[in-house]
């Protein structure tokens, strides 16, 4: 009964993952209230929030790997409902069965760090926790339900979320090729989200510690680059076929 609950909530909130995003920034907003620099000093601030930049692009990396080795029908960012044409046991999925989550999991880790709270990053990593667990078991049903045993086996060799000795001593080489556009064209939505959300609560901590309206230099241009990355990118998908690579 449990059990189905959380299958019946996983698929609720895999249609309406979408809107987490803006209940996190909700939290984040929230946090900003205290905000101060990091080390009283916006020099130390500055490296530290390389760092927590250096932490979200470490989780992008990791999404890239999977999309970049995936086929088409899987390993996307569909939310209507779950999709599946195979199963994938490949490459970073011979290491976990979620590996995109892992790679959203520090995307989301380095946006909460951003604010050097920690508190606010416990709590980002225990709700991160709740809502995608749900989401993992719904998925996992959906696959059983699909693949039968061959998921089953599949799931039972290969931890969720951590990669354990035995996936690692047994990992597998992916079996399609990286495809650097197949990444470019399924990636840069994420890419600009984190710049973006960055570029903001830098803007806002600015006005909390100075009481004043500025932008950093750095974070201008960052986010310049990011803007020009993310508007190339978005017209190339939907108005040419530079970015199209058959079956992915």
């Amino acid at each position: 009964m449990y059990t189905e609950e959380l299958n019946t909530t996983g698929n609720a909130l895999f249609r309406h993952r979408s809107y987490v995003p803006v209940l996190f920034l909700a939290l984040l907003l929230l946090g900003m209230r205290e905000f101060s620099y990091f080390g009283d000093d916006h020099t130390l601030d500055l490296v530290w929030e390389v760092v927590c930049f250096s932490v979200s692009m470490f989780g992008l990396a990791i999404r890239a790997h999977v999309v970049g080795h995936a086929p088409s029908r899987t390993s996307g960012r569909n939310t209507k409902h779950q999709v599946a044409h195979t199963i994938n046991t490949t490459g970073l999925y011979s290491l976990v069965r979620h590996p995109l989550y892992v790679g959203n999991f520090f995307m989301w880790l380095g946006v909460a760090m951003f604010l050097h709270d920690w508190r606010l990053a416990f709590i980002t990593v225990t709700l991160y926790w709740l809502y995608y667990e749900r989401i993992m078991i719904a998925e996992e049903n959906f696959l059983a339900r699909t693949f039968g045993d061959a998921y089953r086996e599949y799931a039972s060799r290969t931890p969720a979320f951590v990669p354990t000795p035995a996936s690692i001593r047994t990992y597998a080489k992916p079996e399609l090729p990286f495809s650097v556009r197949n990444v470019l064209k399924r990636e840069y939505s994420g890419f600009f989200a984190v710049v973006l959300i960055m570029f903001c609560l830098e803007i806002i901590g600015d006005y909390v510690v100075l009481n004043e309206l500025t932008v950093d230099p750095v974070w201008l241009v960052a986010f310049g680059i990011a803007a020009a990355i993310y508007l190339t990118l978005r017209t190339l998908k939907r108005r040419t076929r530079v970015l199209r690579v058959a079956g992915r």
